[in-house]
């Protein structure tokens, strides 16, 4: 799969840097998409969140190459991407619970709360980590595969349980992977 996308990324990447965004434009086009998806699934339209998932998605994987390829890499832009990480990853989910509560779907409902739940545990077990000294990458389930579980889920229609029992239950397994290569890697 990788490979298969190392071109159209590097056709995008090229693109992004010719045009002359700047990658501070594309961490808030993220945000801003992912605003957009989160009304868009409290008012119902499922398959157009999905779309601007796709959207954030893709800013947020080309903020950090348009950053690097342009010299403009900063710790500023890392923390500023990271932090609005968390925020589209707050409302997305939320949203999700919003709706499915609005449906009465309590199991889904509960499982979008697990999943935001665990979803920033991945992101904070990794932060204090690195704040130890201990730089991890490892997980089964990041940030790009929810996203694109999420996107799944929102234009298959009636795919989103199964997805989010997905999300919970592998996202738990990565906090623990996270959690433990900490641990191992730490000098206590």
């Amino acid at each position: 799969m990788q490979r298969l996308g190392v071109w159209p990324y590097r056709a995008i990447l090229a693109f992004l840097v010719w045009t002359g965004v700047r990658p501070w434009q594309l961490t808030l086009l993220s945000l801003a998409a992912t605003l957009v998806a989160g009304a868009l699934i409290v008012a119902g339209a499922w398959f157009a969140a999905g779309v601007a998932v796709l959207v954030a998605s893709l800013a947020d994987v080309f903020d950090g190459s348009v950053a690097r390829h342009r010299g403009e890499a900063r710790r500023s832009g890392a923390f500023m991407d990271s932090v609005l990480d968390r925020v589209s990853d707050m409302v997305l989910f939320s949203c999700l619970f919003w709706a499915l509560a609005a449906d009465a779907d309590r199991l889904a409902a509960a499982l979008a709360l697990a999943t935001l739940v665990v979803s920033l545990s991945v992101s904070h077990v990794r932060a204090e980590a690195e704040a130890a000294g201990v730089a991890l990458s490892e997980g089964l389930f990041q940030r790009l595969e929810r996203m694109i579980a999420v996107i799944l889920g929102l234009v298959i229609p009636h795919a989103m349980l199964p997805v989010l029992v997905l999300l919970a239950a592998l996202g738990a397994v990565t906090v623990a992977q996270r959690t433990f290569a900490a641990l191992a890697g730490a000098r206590w």
